[in-house]
């Protein structure tokens, strides 16, 4: 009998302070119930991180943080293994910034790229070398035909079509060769952007500043991202950018981002 897969839906989601979007957070895994929820800039160390809500929902946590701005977390409905906070090897980094687990089969990289501040910055050049030390271990650890998602907030804007305005914001953070660069050469390894697989749509965006009324006015980026390796993005059937949390009360600037898969095979 030929074996059914079960669709796999994972979403990541930058809640910008969990426990200020906790009620949403809550709310939008009672509506959609996804199987995996990588969550970035959760801005609570271990300790503090708000399980309970989870757990009543029927999921299991693993969290990675120390309180500040960073901090990631990975919701799930099923058991994980294999979790890893950090990179894998070498010294630790500068934030809580990567949480990878290993859920049916699929390794899982939930990750909240540095922001990169100003161009020409220390914090800069940290973003550069952050992408290329990910590049390496994804590239060292893993064949070309292992399931490997990496979701989570890039914060760099992959093409022209992924901005409000590509020739007002050309050069600026999220937006410069630089940036974009580093991100293709992380794809470069055998990854694929799971919503540009699919679609050539431009205008879909997953961040909004809270300043200006841009969520109402569509100025926005498309910085949150599902990058896989071919055999799993090959079984993506739809990426979807929610908008709806993007307007109740209290809400993070970044839309919950949702991968749809026929996986397992």
């Amino acid at each position: 009998m030929r074996r059914v897969s079960r669709p796999f839906r994972v979403v990541t989601w930058n809640v910008n302070g969990l426990r200020a979007r906790i009620d949403n957070v809550s709310a939008y895994l009672a509506e959609k119930a996804p199987d995996v929820l990588l969550l970035q800039e959760t801005k609570v160390d271990d300790a503090r991180f708000p399980k309970v809500p989870f757990l009543e929902l029927g999921y299991r946590v693993e969290a990675f943080g120390s309180g500040g701005y960073a901090g990631v977390a990975v919701v799930s409905k099923e058991p994980v293994t294999d979790v890893q906070r950090g990179f894998a090897e070498g010294p630790p980094d500068q934030a809580a910034r990567i949480l990878a687990v290993t859920v049916r089969g699929v390794r899982i990289y939930g990750l909240y790229a540095p922001n990169g501040t100003k161009l020409g910055s220390e914090a800069f050049s940290y973003k550069l070398a952050w992408f290329r030390r990910l590049r390496d271990e994804i590239a060292g650890r893993f064949a070309a035909d292992d399931p490997v998602l990496l979701g989570g907030d890039f914060n760099v804007a992959p093409d022209d079509r992924d901005v409000y305005d590509p020739e007002g914001l050309r050069g600026t953070l999220h937006v410069s060769d630089e940036e974009r660069a580093a991100l293709a050469d992380l794809c470069a390894i055998g990854l694929v952007d799971c919503f540009r697989s699919m679609s050539d749509e431009a205008g879909v965006y997953s961040w909004y500043d809270y300043r200006h009324a841009a969520f109402q006015r569509r100025m926005g980026m498309r910085i949150d991202l599902l990058l896989a390796t071919r055999p799993l993005a090959e079984r993506c059937r739809a990426v979807v950018h929610d908008e709806a949390p993007r307007a109740w009360p209290s809400p993070s600037d970044h839309l919950p981002v949702e991968g749809h898969f026929d996986w397992p095979p």
